[in-house]
């Protein structure tokens, strides 16, 4: 089973919501359009009867208390490579059993059903200590949207061979980083980051 959540960006935080709905209100004007909510997502995973949660995050937040415990595969850059050699400026990757998606309760339109199939779980949960590393919030492969959680999943669910061309955010709104998921998972260049020991 493989399930996406659609989580409102900056859920259960004022600095990270301020600064998603600045970012947009300066995207939509440029774009000439409304601004629009800006969701991130997540995904659940259920296979030979255990759970396991898929997200980026950012490596500073200590959730679950070591990075053991929180399944990380990968650590990457925040803003800059050279930033990320400091722990606040740098993301991880995690293949969590048992883990938790913060802010769930303010989900919205979710979860959404992506496959009931058991072998796309376990294909999924193979692929994510190979997802690319690059630099959260820039533009690498030239893909015209930034490099985030949503393209981690995005990438996910093509390279397990589902349609995620196909999946759309809660209405009004849009997924940042979506489409760079997508272009990265077409074939863009990967640079990869500093890798950490499969959980």
């Amino acid at each position: 089973m493989v399930d996406l959540w659609w989580l409102p960006l900056g859920a259960g935080g004022r600095f990270v919501r301020f600064n998603g709905r600045a970012y947009e209100a300066l995207v939509a004007r440029m774009q000439r359009r409304p601004p629009r909510d800006l969701y991130h997502a997540a995904l659940e995973l259920r296979a030979d009867g255990q759970r396991w949660v898929i997200e980026m995050a950012p490596a500073w937040d200590g959730a679950g208390g070591g990075s053991g415990g929180r399944g990380v595969v990968a650590e990457g850059p925040v803003g800059t490579r050279r930033a990320g050699r400091l722990r606040l400026f740098r993301y991880e990757i995690r293949r969590w059993r048992g883990g938790e998606i913060p802010d769930l309760a303010e989900a919205v339109g979710s979860p959404r059903r992506i496959s009931g199939d058991e072998d796309a779980a376990r294909r999924l949960l193979a692929l994510v200590p190979q997802v690319p590393t690059h630099v959260w919030g820039r533009d690498e492969l030239g893909a015209g949207d930034m490099w985030n959680s949503n393209s981690v999943v995005a990438w996910l669910l093509v390279r397990g061979g589902l349609d995620a061309a196909a999946v759309r955010p809660p209405v009004g709104g849009r997924a940042p980083g979506w489409r760079a998921g997508l272009v990265a998972a077409a074939g863009g260049a990967t640079r990869p980051a500093r890798r950490t020991r499969s959980a």
